[in-house]
C-alpha cells in the first residue's frame, strides 16, 4: 500500500513517511530519524535498508516495513512516555526496540523478546552497535522466551507491540498491560486475512479491542513451527 516512500537514505525515507502521513506525530518523525534502519538489516540487504519493504533477517522472521513501524509507533505514542515499560514481542532485528527505548527514556525499560537464540544475538548485537547504553542500563533487555506468554518480570506494560500474527489475542499479553495501557498486534490466520488489532484497557482494567486495516505478517508461533522442526 505504502511501498513508495522508500529513499536512498534515512533521513529521506523519515521525509517521504512523514510527508505521506504514515507518520503523523513529530516525536515519531525525530526518533526514526535518531535510528538509522541501516543499523538493523543484515549485511547483505543494506543496499535496500531504506526501501518500504519488510526484509528477511534470517530463521523465517522479517524486519518489518518502515511504514508498519511507524503506524505502530504513532499508535503506541501516548503510551511510550518517560519512565514507561514497554514489550516488543518477536523484536527480531532489534529496531523497534531501539525506538521505543528513545521514547520511554533512560526511566523507562523495553524488553525484547524472541524465542529463537541466534535471532536474540542479533538484536542485541544491533542495538550495541547504535547506543551500547541501552543494554548495559537496562533500558532496553533482549531475552529468550515464548512471546505469546509475555514476560511477567517487567509487567505491567504501558506498551506492547507483537510483530507477528496471532490466532487470537494472547490472553497473557492482555493480562500484562498496564492501566492504562496499549497493544497493537496483528490478529488472523498464517495464509489467510489479518487484521492489525489495537487492544485497549483503562484505568479501570477495562478491554476494549478495535480493528484498525488489513495486513500480512509472519506467523506468532512456536520455535519448532518457526524452524519447521
Amino acid at each position: 500500500m505504502y511501498y513508495h516512500f522508500g529513499s536512498k537514505t534515512n533521513a529521506g525515507l523519515v521525509k517521504n513517511l512523514a510527508q505521506g502521513g504514515i507518520i503523523k506525530t513529530s516525536r515519531v518523525e525525530h526518533v526514526m530519524s535518531s535510528v538509522d534502519r541501516a543499523l538493523f538489516v543484515p549485511r547483505a540487504k543494506l543496499a535496500h535498508a531504506y526501501e518500504d519493504n519488510p526484509l528477511g533477517i534470517g530463521y523465517a522472521a522479517t524486519i518489518s516495513a518502515p511504514h508498519m513501524h511507524a503506524h505502530a509507533l504513532d499508535l503506541l505514542e501516548p503510551y511510550l512516555h518517560e519512565g514507561a515499560h514497554a514489550l516488543d514481542v518477536g523484536s527480531g532485528s532489534g529496531y523497534l526496540v531501539a525506538c521505543m527505548a528513545q521514547m520511554v527514556g533512560p526511566t523507562g525499560v523495553v524488553v525484547g523478546i524472541e524465542h529463537i537464540p541466534e535471532l536474540v544475538a542479533m538484536g542485541r548485537a544491533h542495538l550495541e552497535a547504535w547506543n551500547p547504553d541501552v543494554l548495559r542500563t537496562g533500558q532496553a533487555v533482549c531475552i529468550m522466551a515464548d512471546g505469546r506468554k509475555g514476560f511477567p518480570e517487567h509487567a505491567p506494560y504501558h506498551a506492547i507491540h507483537v510483530g507477528a500474527a496471532a490466532p487470537e489475542i494472547p490472553a497473557d499479553l492482555v493480562a500484562q498491560l498496564a492501566r492504562p495501557g496499549r497493544m497493537i498486534i496483528p490478529v488472523g490466520p498464517q495464509h489467510g486475512f489479518q487484521e492489525l488489532v489495537q487492544v485497549d484497557k483503562d484505568v479501570h482494567g477495562n478491554v476494549t479491542s478495535k480493528e484498525l486495516l488489513g495486513v500480512r505478517y509472519v506467523p506468532l508461533t512456536s520455535k519448532e513451527a518457526q524452524l519447521g522442526a
